[in-house]
């Protein structure tokens, strides 16, 4: 099998001929642009600064070199702006925090406290209230909350839909030229669609509008999805609504060029527990889910991709009713996440993709030899059958020693090397 056809093996539940392996395809499956530039040392490829793709998690872009190197099975159809609102265009470099010269877009705009936080702007507008700040000890941005005082009177879900619309021609030129960039690499394609994420809590702060209305403050969303569900059921409903109708728009220009579509962010599960009921659930969020699965499944042959972390085992059967064909990042070290539990219960019927190694413990503060010990015993557990993409849980972190995401690397080729 090619690399493609491996890919969609597994993803229907076809023993591959080797485990898929993703880093950089979603910005959940990503490697902080520090660890980017350490593997591109490692590997002995050309020292250049890396691109900084996805900034508030300040994720490095993987170029073919590196991505030949490890022996990534995919590729990214990204949207055309960041969570900061601008495009990734007009590459000038930037020193960040840590002393590392990075690339970033021209429209990163920056401003450096007397402390030594950095605020960053939306859509590049200094103009604006900065709505993200990275700590001067931290390694990525956090959304600065500004929720204008809310009048319970007055609420108007219109004012939480202000991101949401039709999409627009240079979004869908967007999306054709970079598929048309990577339809000739042979990797399987993953597309992350914009609008299609129910609540996701890291976009409800709107770090890209300079003005953002309604309810953006992340305790009052969750106390919301409570105490005002006629409200956020208003507002899925019209960004529902919206979404379907780009994704005849989406799927005109992207066609069977992609492999799968990353669909949703919104975290359901702590490390103990869920963030809601499953009666929440069933009212609020599966409804449109089905609706944007059922039709991607109707017209397409796309799979599609779920992310959530934490103790999300109760919900299993939930998403894979709403119609997610994948899960990810399979966050073995919350509550009733054990893997060998989770690919008995669940294992023909939703791909996993993640679960690989834990990056809470084992990848960032293990040897290289615990990290290979638990890289091979998760594959030996996920891989049987299909329905497995290796990925870390979640991005790799920065200060992540090189030593032991070299040995997570080994350890999945020594594994696809003994036959799977």
């Amino acid at each position: 099998m090619n690399t493609r056809e491996n890919v969609r093996a597994a993803l229907n539940h076809e023993q591959p001929s080797r485990v898929p392996l993703d880093f950089g395809a979603t910005a959940v499956s990503g490697i902080h642009v520090s660890c980017v530039a350490a593997l591109r040392a490692h590997y002995g490829l050309e020292q250049r600064p890396v691109k900084v793709h996805e900034p508030y998690q300040m994720l490095g872009w993987l170029d073919d070199d590196l991505r030949d190197a490890i022996g990534v099975d995919f590729d990214s159809v990204w949207g055309r702006t960041t969570i900061f609102g601008f495009p990734n265009e007009d590459w000038t470099t930037w020193r960040t925090p840590w002393g590392q010269e990075v690339l970033v877009s021209g429209m990163f705009k920056t401003k450096t406290e007397p402390n030594g936080d950095v605020l960053i702007y939306p859509a590049g507008d200094t103009g604006a209230a900065p709505s993200g700040r990275m700590s001067r000890a931290a390694y990525f941005f956090d959304s600065i909350i500004r929720q204008p005082p809310l009048d319970e009177d007055r609420l108007d879900p219109a004012d939480n839909l202000e991101e949401f619309g039709p999409i627009a021609d240079e979004d869908l030129a967007h999306f054709k030229a970079r598929l048309g960039a990577v339809a000739g690499t042979g990797r399987a394609i993953v597309a992350s669609l914009p609008g299609m994420a129910l609540g996701d809590i890291a976009l409800v702060p709107a770090p890209f509008l300079r003005q953002p209305k309604g309810i953006r403050d992340v305790a009052e969303w969750y106390v919301s999805t409570v105490a005002r569900q006629d409200y956020v059921h208003a507002v899925f409903a019209k960004q529902t609504e919206f979404a379907l109708g780009n994704l005849a728009k989406l799927h005109a220009v992207l066609g069977d060029g992609v492999d799968v579509t990353f669909i949703c962010g919104t975290d359901f599960g702590t490390q103990a527990s869920t963030f809601c009921s499953p009666e929440t659930f069933d009212s609020l969020y599966a409804p449109c889910y089905k609706q944007i699965n059922g039709w991607i499944h109707a017209r397409t042959g796309w799979k599609t991709f779920k992310h959530s972390c934490g103790a999300i085992a109760t919900f299993m059967d939930r998403f894979i009713d709403a119609g997610f064909d994948i899960i990810n990042p399979v966050q073995c070290s919350a509550a009733g996440m054990d893997p060998a539990a989770l690919k008995s219960k669940y294992g023909s019927r939703i791909t996993f993709w993640g679960g690989g190694v834990d990056t809470q413990k084992t990848l960032p503060f293990g040897t290289p030899d615990a990290v290979r010990t638990e890289v091979l015993k998760r594959c030996a557990l996920f891989a049987p059958g299909g329905g497995f993409v290796f990925n870390a849980i979640h991005n790799v972190q920065a200060k992540t020693p090189t030593a032991n995401i070299v040995a997570m690397i080994e350890a999945v080729r020594e594994f696809n090397g003994a036959g799977g």
